[in-house]
């Protein structure tokens, strides 16, 4: 399938956008109350249900999930606010025109699936890291977004955090000096998650819906809540999961966008179990004028350079780290600065809600346009990890230069019923 080059989806209809935009489905107009929708309820969705519900301009209106048990687990939790309706299917929730917002917090492959009906629906959308599940769906996300002209929020809470955007602002400011590589860390204990066979699915789980559209196969528990993240069909690895976060913000503060070329390397070298995807992993995206390292190990306990999680930047005046502690700065001859705190999802939702009812996705800190490549860098590096080989970029046409079989892992099959609908 060809792929949408940049120049395309920018070229996008001021029509189009304005009808998005004037839908009484989008409007939440200054001063009203969110009325806001959670789809996906496991781990991050539950954080999703609680913290959108403390909000004091938004109401969790409704939640959608394929399991029955989590799904009432969240409703039980937000009992004693507003009335919260329960779907099965997240396609009847969002023909709910009073809903202004949705967020998406499924497995990864449902990510763009569901992003893309949203905002066909006229819905503003929060959406999980990685937004997609392949380069293809990126572009085609980012595209929906600009036709739409709907507020569309990436999981990037370290773009909402205080002392991020400060870190952000010192590399700018040239306080180490010329930066010429950043480091994104990954560095922790996972454990191993053993081998289990196929099984029934258990009672009161759309297993059907749960693959959606990724290929049929028997259900496992190792395939399931949260091992997921480990199938190449449903997540997209460490990278994907927690990584991407790092990888944003390396990407961010160096102030670059897609790599002219991209090398990998990494596998399952500590754990025999199920996994699919790496435990270990190292993935260089090479720039003009820097580089972007991206290492990862799923088996320590312990801190690489200080970090379980984080960034440090090198310039030749010294380095500056942005982690979950905060943010350092490390100068040649100087005592280390440090200053802040780590990332807060709560500011996130905050800078989200604030533009949806203001109706203005030009002031969100996590705009899907950037969330889309620093998605996409991970997935390359998935990419580039699979095949074994260097992937040199063509930028903007957002393929690989001569390698097919690099180009074939930028999008994937649809399972009939479950193709991508168009915005």
């Amino acid at each position: 399938m060809p792929m949408l080059s940049r120049r395309s989806f920018i070229q996008s209809s001021g029509a189009a956008a304005a009808m998005y935009a004037a839908s009484a489905v989008s409007q939440a107009a200054t001063g009203d109350r969110v009325r806001h929708a959670v789809i996906g309820t496991g781990g991050q969705g539950g954080s999703h249900a609680k913290v959108f519900s403390s909000m004091d301009d938004c109401d969790v209106v409704a939640i959608a999930d394929v399991d029955t048990a989590r799904r009432e687990q969240i409703a039980k939790a937000l009992s004693g606010k507003a009335p919260v309706k329960q779907y099965e299917d997240f396609r009847e929730l969002l023909k709910d025109e009073s809903i202004h917002s949705v967020s998406i917090a499924t497995p990864d492959h449902w990510h763009t699936p569901v992003a893309l009906a949203a905002l066909k629906a006229g819905k503003h959308v929060y959406v999980e890291k990685p937004c997609c599940h392949n380069v293809r769906e990126g572009v085609l996300l980012a595209a929906a977004q600009k036709k739409t002209g709907l507020c569309v929020q990436h999981g990037t809470q370290y773009r909402s955090t205080p002392s991020t955007q400060e870190g952000v602002k010192m590399l700018r400011d040239g306080v180490i000096g010329k930066v010429r590589v950043a480091k994104a860390i990954n560095h922790q204990f996972r454990g191993s998650i053993g081998r289990k066979p196929d099984s029934d699915p258990p009672a009161g789980l759309n297993y059907d819906m749960w693959l959606g559209p990724a290929p049929v196969r028997p259900f496992s528990e190792n395939r399931f809540h949260y091992n997921w993240h480990w199938h190449w069909d449903y997540g997209t690895g460490d990278i994907g999961n927690d990584g991407v976060h790092q990888v944003d913000v390396a990407r961010w503060g160096l102030g670059v966008g897609l790599p002219k070329a991209v090398s990998a390397s990494g596998g399952q070298l500590f754990y025999d179990d199920d996994h699919e995807t790496p435990d270990t992993q190292i993935v260089t995206y090479e720039y003009d004028e820097c580089y972007l390292i991206f290492e990862m190990r799923l088996w320590t306990d312990y801190l690489l350079e200080g970090h379980d999680n984080g960034v440090v930047y090198y310039g030749d005046k010294g380095t500056l780290e942005i982690g979950r502690h905060g943010t350092t700065v490390k100068l040649i001859d100087a005592e280390p600065k440090l200053f802040g705190t780590g990332p807060d999802l709560a500011a996130n939702v905050r800078n989200f809600l604030d533009c949806v009812k203001a109706n203005d996705p030009s002031k969100l800190n996590a705009p899907i346009s950037e969330g889309v490549l620093s998605s996409q860098l991970s997935l390359l590096g998935n990419v580039a990890t699979r095949v074994g080989r260097k992937l040199n970029l063509d930028t903007e046409k957002v393929e690989c230069i001569n390698d097919d079989e690099a180009n074939k892992l930028f999008t994937r099959e649809y399972r009939k019923g479950y193709e991508l609908v168009e915005v």
